[in-house]
């Protein structure tokens, strides 16, 4: 596969994993996060903000591999 169709389809599969991901992060941080004390607040918001790209790593590292 080229590498310019692996880019299109690795973007789209981010784009959709994103618009899943994101309004749950925004509900667990609504629900649960709210009542927390600041400073946890902050660390979890920070958590909750960079974990998207762990589950995506491999998709990234896919897209980017050089054409054979």
């Amino acid at each position: 596969m080229a590498r310019r169709t692996r880019t299109l389809i690795g973007t789209i599969v981010i784009l959709a994993f994103v618009m899943i991901y994101a309004p749950l992060a925004m509900a667990l941080a609504d629900s649960r996060i709210a009542e927390a004390p600041a400073l946890v607040q902050t660390v979890l918001y920070c958590l909750l903000g960079i974990a998207w790209i762990f589950p995506l790593m491999p998709v990234i590292r896919w897209m980017e591999r050089p054409d054979p």
